[in-house]
């Protein structure tokens, strides 16, 4: 059972309220032979001998997380059977002349009969249910017995003996009841985060293949693309160039580790100038003409210095795909902390009323994926403004 699980929780906190209740009768046996016999050794000697095992039966649970079944045992034969029946005889009855002090007055040891509910409900929590039954029986005829001999008369049990009897009977009932729901809840608990560490972790892995989808079509995919359709040499030193460069990427990613990457690196503020300057770089390998202007740009989180230049990159290889011209324009400032970051050309541009994913010029993917999404899982936001002939306008923003 792991540590802080719903159903140690639940535990814990019946052996609490069991510990509790057992507390309470002590205190009242203690208030009891204080009042009643506090010269006499033998009321303290049997309240020191219950007070002893109670606190090694609740530290013994406490240690090991849960009851032990035969401690239970043993605190409902000795605690709630032997020890009354004994002071009970010792009295020496309605006829008196026992050899304990007091004679027939059972004031002395009335408190005894209180130990019977507690006694009781630790068996009603610990104990199955059919050994439960059998130890609520015995405290229930320990009880009338002890009471029968000590009061009487024999078959007209007073209402104290039926308070008593009573108490033993809904103390184990109540905390039965109690146990059962709360080990219910606990279950249910520990189900739930067992469901909810399952869906986390699905998710984390789709969330890791997304990223690499987004990573390979952006530069892998791009790089093949523009190779294959006969747009760049693909013995040029730059181009041969990019493709080491995604070719270690790959070669990475097939043997990459599952250990997670260091949340430290991750949150450092990096300058977002240089990432951006590098997705500039890679898009004129392939041919495209990029002029680009920074300014002011403050310090980001390393995550959102990757989402900005890796969408910067896909409106460049939107640019270099789609719009029929080979020059971009990349303006990127910095204000109030946060980045703005424009991509624009002056090509064939497209109708945005078309459904993202269903335009003619295949940009919609890329678009919807590696610019919108990205934008958006960093708390950014982005816009496209195009129109046929007109040209486009991307600009990427963070915050949003």
């Amino acid at each position: 059972m792991r540590v802080g699980s719903g159903l140690q929780r639940a535990q814990r906190f019946m052996m609490l309220a069991t510990g509790l209740y057992r507390a309470s009768h002590l205190t009242a046996g203690f208030v009891a032979v204080l009042r009643r016999a506090s010269g006499e050794v033998a009321p303290w000697a049997v309240f020191g001998g219950i007070l002893a095992f109670s606190v090694w039966l609740y530290g013994n649970a406490y240690a090991r997380g849960w009851f032990d079944r035969r401690w239970v045992w043993a605190d409902v034969l000795v605690t709630g059977c032997a020890v009354p029946l004994l002071v009970a005889l010792a009295s020496g009855g309605r006829t008196g002349g026992g050899w304990l002090p007091g004679g027939a007055d059972v004031a002395q040891y009335g408190w005894l009969f209180l130990l019977g509910g507690s006694v009781s409900a630790a068996a009603g929590v610990a104990l199955a249910p059919r050994p439960a039954a059998g130890a609520v029986l015995l405290l229930l005829g320990t009880t009338l017995a002890a009471y029968l001999w000590v009061i009487g008369p024999p078959g007209a049990p007073g209402s104290a003996n039926v308070g008593h009897l009573n108490s033993v009977v809904s103390s184990a009932v109540m905390a039965r009841v109690f146990w059962w729901y709360l080990r219910r809840q606990g279950t249910q608990l520990d189900e739930a985060k067992e469901r909810a560490l399952t869906a986390e972790a699905a998710r984390a892995r789709q969330a890791e293949r997304i990223a690499h989808h987004r990573a390979l079509h952006d530069t892998v995919l791009a790089t093949l693309t523009t190779i294959a359709a006969g747009r760049v040499d693909a013995n040029a030193a730059q181009v041969r160039e990019r493709c080491a460069r995604e070719a270690a990427y790959l070669r990475r990613l097939i043997q990459r580790e599952d250990a997670p990457e260091s949340t430290g690196a991750e949150a450092a503020e990096v300058a977002v100038g240089a990432a951006l300057e590098e997705a500039v770089r890679s898009a004129e390998c392939l041919g495209l003409k990029v002029t680009a202007q920074y300014h002011a740009l403050p310090p980001v989180p390393r995550p959102v210095a990757t989402a900005l230049a890796a969408a910067v990159s896909e409106a460049l290889n939107n640019v270099r795909c789609h719009a029929g011209t080979g020059e971009a324009f990349l303006t990127a400032v910095g204000a109030g902390g946060g980045v703005s970051v424009t991509v624009v050309d002056r090509g064939a541009g497209f109708d945005p009323a078309v459904p993202v994913g269903a335009a003619s010029d295949g940009s919609g993917t890329g678009l919807r994926r590696s610019i919108h999404a990205r934008l958006a899982e960093i708390g950014g936001r982005s816009e496209v403004d195009s129109a046929p002939g007109e040209g486009t306008s991307v600009e990427l923003r963070w915050p949003a």
